[in-house]
């Protein structure tokens, strides 16, 4: 495509728009749980409208724009107060998942060298479940990555004493997610903070899903166990609030038990032509409207809105397990959360997955073991029923040999 030598009006430009999507994965109506987290539409208001009131300004210039600044300091400090941040515990936002987990790596990283550690041959460790973007991170600045296979005993929870066998005087960092994205299961982060004590090793939480969900459920009376800052060898966390914390694209947290530990993370150089300039993170530009966003998000809702929200998806997920074993399949472990995958005896997930989105559903698929997989939003407790029903409809058409063509289920 060329730019056209006059412009169109926007009323046509804006119908061209809406036409190219309407190929797109149908979330509005809930029929996709991965990607997209529907809280409803006055939710979806409340992050255009925050997101606009900001969308030029620039989170680079904090002396430029102390409004928002502000709010993302503020957004922090919700964050660390629901995930039991002591005093002195900070961080900053970031674009998303990956940005939090990059940044996490990169300061423990820093802290490990200024401690003595060798500039080669540095290492994480992190169990089989965990999310690749700590391999997408450890490529990019050069360090190994130890995977350590899960518990055997059907928990799909990560083995304390395998990672910490698995450890060494190169170890810079041990990952436990809370919850895991592959089986929603949240791991034992307290013995996994007892080995890291042992080995003096940085305990880094991947609460990227959990984050904004878990003390929720927590206050709901889900027995979620010890998983952030309450378990002491937990030196950082990354907590997506573009999740379940509802807010808009691309928005997430990265949390330090400490500013001593933080002080290893933002980039700092005088050393050029132009001014001198401090990043917290590796972007520069960062967009205003995803920090405005979050802080309106937070603030409408409150405690109050988030239970509610979270208990819907809770409740949601509970009435999902039921029908999925009336139809016979086994639930990975021990959800809690909105993650959930399971999978049937006598029919492949890939097949099923294949019929589910034939019949318009876009969900995921979890390869060890093949299984469904749901990230469940307030929205599916709308279409939980239809989504049962063409699940069975999917399995007798499985079941008789009529599955169509294979389809692959990837997320890039």
């Amino acid at each position: 495509m060329k730019m056209p030598q006059a412009g169109r009006e926007w009323s046509d430009v804006r119908a061209d728009m809406i036409a190219r999507g309407g190929g797109d994965a149908a979330w509005r109506d809930g029929r996709t749980a991965v990607y997209v987290f529907n809280a409803g539409e006055d939710i979806s208001r409340i992050q255009h409208e925050g997101y606009g009131l900001y969308m030029a300004e620039n989170g680079l210039g904090p002396l430029a724009f102390p409004s928002l600044a502000q709010m993302e300091k503020e957004v922090i400090g919700m964050g660390l107060d629901l995930l039991h941040g002591p005093d002195g515990a900070t961080g900053a936002m970031t674009s998303g998942g990956t940005d939090s987990i990059t940044m996490a790596i990169k300061t423990a990283r820093d802290y490990a060298r200024a401690n003595g550690m060798p500039r080669e041959g540095a290492n994480i460790v992190l169990a089989q479940s965990a999310h690749l973007a700590f391999d997408k991170a450890a490529h990019l600045m050069d360090i190994e990555v130890r995977r350590v296979p899960l518990k055997t005993d059907g928990s799909y929870e990560a083995d304390p004493a395998a990672m910490g066998a698995a450890c060494d005087a190169s170890t810079i960092m041990m990952v436990g997610s809370a919850p895991s994205f592959p089986h929603g299961i949240i791991d034992p982060i307290a013995a996994l903070g007892e080995v890291a004590a042992k080995k003096n090793v940085w305990l880094h939480v991947d609460a990227c899903v959990g984050g904004y969900f878990a003390p929720f459920a927590r206050m709901n009376g889900v027995p979620v166990p010890p998983f952030d800052f309450e378990v002491p060898q937990v030196h950082s966390m990354s907590a997506d609030l573009h999740k379940y914390g509802y807010c808009a694209k691309g928005a997430s947290t990265v949390l330090f038990r400490s500013e001593e530990l933080y002080q290893y993370m933002p980039f700092d150089m005088a050393g050029w032509s132009g001014a001198p300039m401090k990043t917290p993170t590796l972007a520069g530009t960062r967009p205003g409207g995803a920090i405005s966003a979050a802080w309106a998000v937070m603030n409408t809702l409150g405690v109050a809105g988030y239970r509610e929200k979270q208990g819907l998806v809770c409740e949601t997920r509970e009435r999902i397990e039921e029908g999925v074993k009336r139809l016979g399949f086994e639930i990975l472990g021990n959800p809690m959360l909105g993650l959930m995958a399971f999978r049937h005896p006598d029919h492949h997930a890939f097949a099923l997955y294949g019929e589910i989105y034939r019949r318009g559903w876009f969900t995921s698929v979890t390869k060890e073991p093949p299984s469904l997989h749901l990230m469940l939003s307030p929205k599916h407790a709308e279409i939980v029923d239809d989504y049962l029903a063409d699940l069975e409809a999917s399995m007798a058409t499985v079941a008789g040999g009529l599955a169509g063509p294979k389809v692959e289920a990837r997320y890039s």
